[in-house]
């Protein structure tokens, strides 16, 4: 039962405490009807979330529960409602086992929804001759992806976006169209043509949409290279992907200052370069002997056209997120658009004329994703050139009326430790989804608290996939950090080291689905994905690699990556599930666990590497505590590690990698050892 002085220790004055405890009298049944009453009827997004957490803690207990529960309007709404019902279905977990069963007609069932056009129609819809790891889609087809892209009427609004410190601006789609266009025939008139690979490496922009697109409706490939990377790994994904030109920017504006990005292709010794300015007062940079302006490579009197190609046919080299050694290479063909369409369409709910936005950029796959994601589903795509975790963003999405917001977890964790999204009107917000890294159930819980209790979607799966295998849906309930579904289409499996399926274990995939890649550029495709593994019913499985747990029928939660597990004194737990324990303590900014051989042998010792609000308070007494109250009274932390911030890839995983060679050399630095 809520108290007087519970209420009133979450920072609500007297005469508040007094309303509040009058409307939580009238709450009865289940746990889940009295919060959803609460949440519906009692809190608000101006409350402190000292009192969101309360009342979720005295309704819930321990076990916690859904925070988000779909009303008649969501279900009524969504796609996912509209096509069980065509089908005749009476569940959501009907439906997903319909998509997996009968994967052909899934498949074309989605190709009709989202209008896929085809110049030259399929004879088949999938061809297993060469076995499920060399599937064959739309067999005798021709297509360009980019087409699709614009099914919008050419007036609406394809991107709005806005400059730091700018004012909002408006792409339409027919003026976006143009400029691809334009960009397809300056490729023509440099004597680039199908097949020919073309390098961006520039940050997220209406004009790097349009090169994208353009790009791939000239028969090319885009070589994706994200603009946080320094000269030699830009060189390592030029070498790579076989680039023969590359489009890029002077510099980058962020936070007021001009980070040079030019430059750092020239060290790369890029081939031919396209320089776009970052700057309203044109390019701050003198450029090399060859090297061209934006507005001298576009072709002002360019014809509209599209390249029919093969399904098969690359349009883009995406790269894994490593930063030593050669990054794994993944082309991604005119198919794998089709899954990031499909996972936004069902999952996310995204309808025409939506707007949608996912803080991200194009070498990593979450950009190409967001603008397949958008306009495949003839929604409007949201761009914001500052930093995401300032208050100019928040105000972005408001002004902009996003109505699906992607978020990386870290991001939140910063929203709220600063509390700069607070006031910030999300009314417009349909749903969040969020991907990247393992979410902190707090933290999520925290954002919904923000915006009425609309829920996050989680999201999982990775370039490989071009989408996820793991994705919520707005027609179930959302309990924070949790999936509430696999992705139609694509079924998995839950393996123990003995290769059994179990409740809490490595996730596999069951092959074929699109999106699932059949070639990695510098690697054997079948050695990474298929070697050693088990079958199912005959046929093998997919290796992905994340640590999956299946809570109930349906419900899951992913504990990071495989080769993140460690094995402490006999018993098996996930970086993440450390994590997730450790960042909940007051003064935790964020944390890092990592397993370490001790000296001559012997059970791995638990590192945690932290960085702290205090950075002379380490904490290993109380993060000890929590360790032992929360998982396991058997793992003991021997060292922590206070840090200022934690390693990131440019797609913002943690880089446990790292922090593992960092901690093996001596001498060490900014270490606490503990008893």
């Amino acid at each position: 039962m809520i108290q007087r002085a519970d209420i009133i220790g979450c920072g609500v004055g007297e005469l508040e405490a007094a309303k509040l405890l009058a409307q939580v009298a009238t709450l009865c049944g289940p746990p889940e009807a009295r919060w959803r009453e609460a949440a519906r009827c009692i809190l608000r997004p101006d409350h402190p979330f000292a009192l969101h957490q309360l009342f979720y803690r005295k309704i819930y207990g321990n076990a916690g529960g859904p925070v988000f529960f779909p009303e008649s309007a969501d279900l009524e709404y969504a796609h996912l409602t509209a096509l069980r019902r065509e089908l005749g279905l009476d569940s959501h977990a009907a439906l997903f086992a319909w998509s997996v069963a009968e994967r052909e007609a899934f498949w074309e069932r989605t190709v009709a929804r989202l209008g896929i056009r085809f110049c030259k129609p399929y004879t088949r819809l999938l061809d297993l001759s060469q076995g499920v790891e060399a599937p064959k889609w739309f067999v005798g087809a021709a297509m360009n992806i980019a087409e699709s892209c614009f099914q919008a009427p050419a007036d609406q609004t394809a991107i709005v976006f806005q400059r730091e410190g700018g004012r909002l601006e408006r792409m339409s789609f027919g003026a976006l169209e143009a400029l691809c266009d334009q960009v397809a025939g300056g490729l023509c008139a440099l004597g680039f043509g199908p097949g020919d690979r073309i390098a961006v490496a520039m940050p997220m922009t209406a004009e790097s949409v349009a090169i994208y697109l353009g790009i791939i409706k000239a028969g090319c490939a885009v070589v994706a290279i994200a603009d946080s990377f320094a000269a030699p790994q830009i060189a390592a994904r030029l070498r790579i992907g076989e680039a023969k030109v590359v489009f890029t920017q002077d510099v980058i504006l962020r936070g007021g200052r001009e980070l040079p990005l030019y430059p750092r292709l020239v060290c790369a010794d890029a081939p031919l370069a396209i320089v776009l300015s970052g700057c309203a007062e044109g390019l701050t940079e003198a450029l090399r002997p060859g090297d061209l302006r934006w507005d001298e490579f576009l072709q002002a009197d360019a014809m509209p056209m599209a390249v029919a190609c093969d399904p098969d046919e690359t349009t883009n080299v995406l790269f894994s997120s490593g930063t030593t050694g050669d990054p794994k290479a993944l082309p991604w063909t005119h198919v794998n658009p089709i899954k990031c369409g499909a996972d936004a369409h069902y999952h996310q709910d995204v309808h025409p004329g939506d707007v949608v936005a996912w803080p991200t950029n194009l070498g990593w796959m979450m950009g190409p994703w967001l603008i397949y994601a958008a306009f495949l589903n003839r929604a409007t795509m949201a761009l914001y050139y500052g930093t995401p975790t300032e208050r100019g963003f928040g105000e972005f999405v408001q002004a902009a009326g996003i109505t699906m917001l992607g978020v990386i977890p870290s991001m939140v964790r910063t929203w709220r430790s600063t509390g700069c999204m607070e006031g910030i009107d999300f009314s417009a917000i349909r749903a969040f989804s969020a991907t990247g890294e393992c979410s902190n159930a707090e933290d999520m819980h925290y954002l919904m608290a923000l915006a009425g209790y609309r829920p996050i979607l989680e999201y999982c799966g990775g370039t490989e996939l071009a989408g996820g295998y793991l994705l919520s849906t707005l027609v179930e309930p959302v309990a924070p950090a949790t999936f509430n579904s696999a992705t139609l289409g694509t079924d998995l499996a839950i393996l123990d080291e003995h290769g059994q399926e179990c409740a809490s274990g490595e996730v596999f995939l069951v092959p074929p689905a699109i999106g699932m890649s059949t070639r990695v550029l510098n690697r054997d495709h079948r050695a990474v994905y298929y070697a050693g593994v088990p079958k199912r019913g005959g046929v093998p499985l997919r290796r992905h690699g994340d640590q999956v747990e299946r809570l109930a029928p349906g419900i899951y939660r992913v504990h990071g990556r495989a080769d993140d597990a460690m094995n402490l004194g006999g018993i098996k737990v996930s970086s993440a599930e450390i994590e997730r324990v450790l960042n909940a303590m007051p003064g935790v900014v964020e944390t890092a666990a990592i397993a370490v051989p001790p000296p001559g042998g012997g059970p791995s010792l638990l590192v945690i590497f932290a960085v702290l609000e205090d950075a002379d308070n380490p904490q290993q007494d109380a993060m000890q505590q929590a360790i032992r109250r929360e998982l396991n009274p058997l793992f003991k932390i021997h060292e922590v590690v206070v840090v200022e911030s934690l390693p990131r890839t440019a797609s913002n995983k943690v880089m446990r990698r790292v922090l593992r060679e960092r901690y093996g050399r001596k001498p060490r630095e900014h270490q606490r050892t503990g008893s």
